[in-house]
């Protein structure tokens, strides 16, 4: 099985903003996009992965959160528009998850506005099997040949300027009892979360950027031998070793799908996994994109 890992289009929509929409949060997200993201993010770029991941006839692609800037119907209109002409893949080929700033006020997460429009790619083939009540889409399990892919959310709105995720305790105990299920069991694990396990070495940049229940998401993860923990966030490429009693977990970030970057750790491209019948997992390749060409090329995936 090959899956492609997308993350972070940060798709935008400026001109549905009206001045009673810039008073909360958005008024600091607007200004950072106009002097700094909505250069560096491009919906070219975007568009140009999707036809080099067309061209690979991937098996699987998921998306690790932060399609949209800042939460506005517009841009959730023009992700599914994405997904559709420009990504063409049925949606049980394509998994989601939320970022932070697809929640990026208390509006768009009370409304579920992720949910609403991306209900067809969060489904679960196992609804109800982690038999934590009051959970409403997450963890989602989907099963597809010899991986389970679980998709978790550690988006909620949070104050200007900070962008931390949390998992918190029901999801982390429903994700305990799905990982323990006879289905998933008997595949491999690809685990979607936006925030990286890994924190910065700062408490204090922790609670601004970090994932705030990290150490606790590991003590879950304890259970496993082997899998993938993929996530975006970081906006770079990285791979990672996690570490648990049993074997360990690659523990890989993807870049932002749409950024438009001089440092080619940070250019806008895909990774792509390979899983083997028996779900062993294979090889592991990122590519980036060639902004002169629009095509993508192999580079390297740094390990930290």
């Amino acid at each position: 099985m090959i899956i492609a890992h997308l993350s972070d289009l940060h798709l935008f929509a400026l001109a549905e903003l009206s001045a009673r929409r810039l008073l909360n949060k958005r008024f600091t997200g607007w200004v950072n996009i106009k002097l700094r993201r909505g250069i560096a993010h491009q919906r070219w770029a975007v568009e140009a992965v999707a036809r080099e991941v067309r061209k690979l006839d991937v098996d699987h692609v998921v998306i690790t959160g932060d399609v949209t800037g800042l939460a506005l119907e517009r841009e959730f209109e023009q992700v599914q528009s994405f997904l559709r002409q420009d990504l063409a893949m049925s949606a049980d080929r394509v998994s989601m998850v939320p970022g932070n700033h697809d929640t990026y006020t208390r509006g768009a997460y009370r409304d579920r506005r992720f949910e609403g429009h991306f209900g067809e790619h969060i489904t679960s083939d196992l609804p109800g099997a982690s038999g934590v009540p009051g959970l409403d889409r997450y963890p989602f399990v989907r099963l597809r040949g010899p991986v389970a892919i679980i998709g978790l959310s550690t988006a909620l709105p949070r104050p200007p300027l900070v962008a931390s995720g949390h998992l918190g305790k029901p999801q982390r105990m429903a994700l305990h009892s799905l990982l323990a299920h006879d289905q998933v069991r008997r595949r491999t694990p690809v685990i979607l979360q936006h925030h990286p396990w890994h924190n910065p070495a700062s408490p204090a940049k922790t609670a601004l950027e970090g994932l705030t229940d990290a150490a606790d998401e590991l003590l879950v993860l304890d259970q496993l031998d082997h899998g993938l923990l993929l996530h975006g966030h970081l906006h770079k490429r990285i791979h990672r070793k996690l570490t648990t009693s049993r074997g360990h977990l690659e523990a890989i970030g993807s870049t932002s799908a749409s950024l438009v970057d001089t440092n080619p750790a940070k250019m806008a491209g895909f990774n792509l996994y390979e899983i083997d019948a028996a779900g062993a997992v294979g090889q592991i390749d990122s590519f980036v994109l060639d902004p002169s060409s629009g095509k993508v090329a192999p580079t390297v995936l740094p390990k930290s």
